[in-house]
């Protein structure tokens, strides 16, 4: 498997301390302190203050589509697909366990069908996740971290699986099948989640206790990386890092090498993008395919939402027409 998260194809395996780090960066610009940026919900679960339970951007969000489907049509010309992938906000999918004080409107319970239902009308190629992160949800396998904001490892397994199957529905990739991810054995680690180990204070940190961490040994031979081109390329935020396993399970499900591009939060969607699409790599090996993942809670978020991405990763609208240009001349 070819893994990448920077134009200079270094791996980059994400430790528990990093993933908050990650999280800690993406607060930076948003104005959200510690002591509010956590709701505590019944039996410990925790939820991102950040994310709002109310308001719903309809005009950001279609500003948005209509970049991606335009971003589209300019793959196409270079023969390249684009699979769109949304992750559900935690909030609605735990709904029942927020407190009575954080109650969810309407239009946040409803945002994600209608986020779908928009993005196929826009003809753009996506999953619908949400049925998948319920089917995840069985006894002791949960869809999203109790205390933490990203969703599991079983999660990130199970969409890629169903994102394989729609890459092999949509796209008949020309390579021959061979170089897929080896999987390693599941194993526990107790951490603190990243919202209790940053937002609360000792007493209830201690009080919401440790979440157990079920995750994957990285197998030996990902430890290289392997220069092959790899014909699908994954861009996202760490909601796909290599330590929840998302890109190792989606190649070990294609039986191709899939190679990654990610950042934390804060860079946001549209620069990561950007940061592929003017690497080195992409003008040497392009991929027939490209996975692009978002977050149901920031997709309204453009590329020049300057108070929410960090200084490097806003662009404004008319850099990023004329960077995507430039890229997909």
């Amino acid at each position: 498997m070819n893994l990448q998260s920077k134009p200079e194809r270094l791996i980059r395996r994400l430790s528990m301390p990093a993933m908050i780090a990650g999280l800690l960066s993406s607060l930076s610009g948003t104005g959200v302190q510690a002591a509010s940026a956590v709701i505590t919900g019944n039996g410990g679960w925790l939820f991102p203050a950040w994310e709002s339970l109310s308001k719903v951007d309809n005009t950001g969000t279609a500003r948005n589509i209509a970049l991606v489907r335009e971003l589209q049509q300019q793959l196409q010309r270079e023969h390249i697909g684009l699979v769109v992938l949304v992750v559900p906000m935690k909030a609605p999918f735990y709904a029942q366990r927020l407190p009575a004080d954080h109650p969810l409107s309407v239009a946040v319970m409803q945002r994600y069908d209608h986020l779908q239902n928009d993005l196929a009308q826009a003809g753009l190629t996506t999953l619908n996740i949400k049925p998948i992160l319920q089917r995840t949800e069985q006894g002791k396998q949960t869809a999203f971290y109790r205390a933490d904001y990203h969703w599991t490892a079983w999660s990130a397994e199970n969409t890629a699986d169903a994102t394989a199957q729609l890459i092999t529905e949509h796209y008949r990739l020309r390579s021959d099948p061979g170089g897929g991810a080896v999987l390693g054995q599941w194993f526990d680690r107790r951490a603190f989640g990243d919202l209790a180990s940053n937002f609360l204070p000792a007493i209830k940190r201690k009080a919401i206790g440790r979440d157990i961490y079920t995750v994957r040994h990285q197998a030996e031979n990902d430890l290289l990386i392997d220069d092959a081109p790899a014909p699908v390329q994954v861009i996202g935020n760490s909601f796909v890092q290599p330590y929840l396993g998302f890109t190792q399970k989606l190649s070990n499900a294609l039986d191709r090498p899939v190679a990654l591009t990610w950042n934390p939060g804060d860079v946001g969607p549209w620069a990561t993008l950007l940061q592929y699409l003017e690497s080195a790599d992409f003008a040497e090996h392009k991929p027939q395919v490209i996975v692009w993942q978002f977050n149901e809670g920031q997709f309204h978020l453009g590329p020049d939402a300057t108070a929410n991405w960090n200084a490097k990763g806003v662009t404004s609208l008319s850099q990023w027409h004329q960077r995507i240009k430039k890229a997909l001349p």
